[in-house]
């Protein structure tokens, strides 16, 4: 068994502040070429090492053993998330997952259809022919509505979803770097302020009396004291947003991109108007969905050994930091004939899992998959979204378009564009 000595150093190591200027100058270039200096590497940040797993089998072997827990970037997250399922580990993750996993079981997300439906519509419904769209900004604000909505439907809590509303984009811009330096005032005053919202929320749902069905009031409900339901919301409502506004926007930008894509999408959800029965049988769109979570999912995940642990022949000792990147992952020729090409037709490996594998995977997937779809549908059935310019993809927790300018383009046939009209 080989000791970390034998593990590669990624090239571009320079004395004292190891890799930083590598991956300052490009960090998703950086960490797609890792695979190339082997299955283990080594990259330092600062004096301090990270061993990148860039092997698919590691990837998930280290994701599914209980020799690792969660690593360095999420105790820098807990300044917004606190111990929520989003950063939590071992026995409180367990608890709280078995808590807040039936608020997603599929029957209940089931029950938010009609909601997500209206959401979708209304925003639909608010462009005209040839507006000039900022996508990224509408999808965000649309996965916030149906994130709120599906939160708290109580008065109490309708004077709170205007400032949770100004407050995300603030949180959601600097998340990433907040969990690079340990200091972002604009991001802490956002994530303090958020977190004494909810703190109110939380509070008003203990003095009002009877049950309710949104998601606030049955963690109100729950085993669960007020600090710990406040850090399981704030995980949700960033969950909820973050990565279904990135791959949505992504979608709009890949479909303009593919026509013929695009013309396959436009005859399935021409096919009948989209309602929870024929949401399953959205085929097509399901395998959009799938691979613009393919093609821009996380960036980077971190865990850290609890004990010593073997993995691809190596042996890590306790407390060493490993990293896997979906982006790379995503990326690796091996696994994805022409990876950068978008592709709905492609098959996907057993590695593929765009919301994680094991104790940590997402308890949201059905919810999240469920609001990305009846978007999708929603907006294809009635608009073509034509690009304005070029797109640069910047960090995130999720890589997204730095904007997304598109022009609303109705379809032919539809309630905004008379049949008789011309494009």
């Amino acid at each position: 068994m080989a000791d970390l000595r034998s593990v590669p150093v990624a090239p571009g190591r320079l004395p004292g502040i190891g890799h930083l200027a590598a991956l300052a100058r490009g960090p998703l270039d950086f960490l797609v070429a890792l695979r190339e200096s082997g299955d283990i590497v080594r990259v330092d940040l600062g004096p301090k090492p990270v061993y990148f797993l860039t092997a698919p089998r590691l990837h998930r072997q280290a994701l599914t053993s209980p020799g690792f827990s969660r690593g360095r970037i999420y105790e820098r997250a807990r300044t917004l998330f606190g111990n929520g399922l989003a950063t939590s580990d071992g026995a409180l993750h367990l608890r709280q997952r078995r808590l807040v996993q039936p608020l997603f079981h599929r029957a209940h997300v089931e029950s938010y259809f009609g909601m997500m439906l209206a959401q979708a519509r209304a925003l639909s419904d608010s462009w005209s022919h040839g507006q000039v769209v900022a996508v990224d900004r509408a999808m965000s604000d649309l996965m916030l509505k149906i994130v709120v909505t599906a939160l708290t439907s109580r008065d109490i809590g309708r004077s709170a979803a205007a400032e949770i509303h100004r407050l995300m984009p603030v949180i959601m811009k600097g998340i990433a770097l907040r969990m690079i330096t340990p200091v972002h005032p604009r991001f802490d005053a956002a994530a303090d302020r958020l977190r004494a919202l909810v703190g109110e929320l939380i509070l008003g749902y203990r003095a009002s009396s009877g049950e309710g069905s949104d998601l606030l009031a049955m963690l109100v409900a729950a085993d669960m004291s007020d600090e710990q339901i406040c850090d399981e919301v704030v995980s949700l409502l960033m969950a909820g947003t973050e990565t279904p506004s990135s791959t949505l926007a992504w979608i709009f930008h890949e479909l303009a991109q593919h026509p013929s894509v695009e013309q396959r999408l436009h005859a399935e959800v021409d096919s009948a108007p989209v309602t929870l029965s024929t949401l399953g049988q959205l085929e097509y769109t399901r395998r959009v969905v799938t691979e613009a979570l393919r093609l821009h999912p996380t960036l980077l995940f971190t865990l850290r050994a609890t004990q010593d642990v073997s993995l691809g022949g190596v042996q890590f000792p306790a407390g060493v930091e490993v990293a896997y990147s979906p982006y790379a992952l995503h990326r690796d020729p091996s696994l994805y004939p022409s990876p950068l090409h978008f592709d709905p037709d492609r098959s996907v490996p057993d590695v593929f899992s765009p919301f994680n594998f094991g104790v940590h995977k997402c308890v949201g997937e059905h919810f999240a998959l469920a609001e990305m779809m009846v978007t999708v549908a929603t907006v294809a059935a009635r608009w073509s979204l034509r690009p304005c310019g070029p797109v640069r993809e910047v960090l995130a927790i999720v890589p997204r378009p730095r904007s997304l300018p598109m022009r609303a383009v109705a379809r032919v046939g539809t309630s905004c564009f008379p049949a008789w009209g011309s494009a």
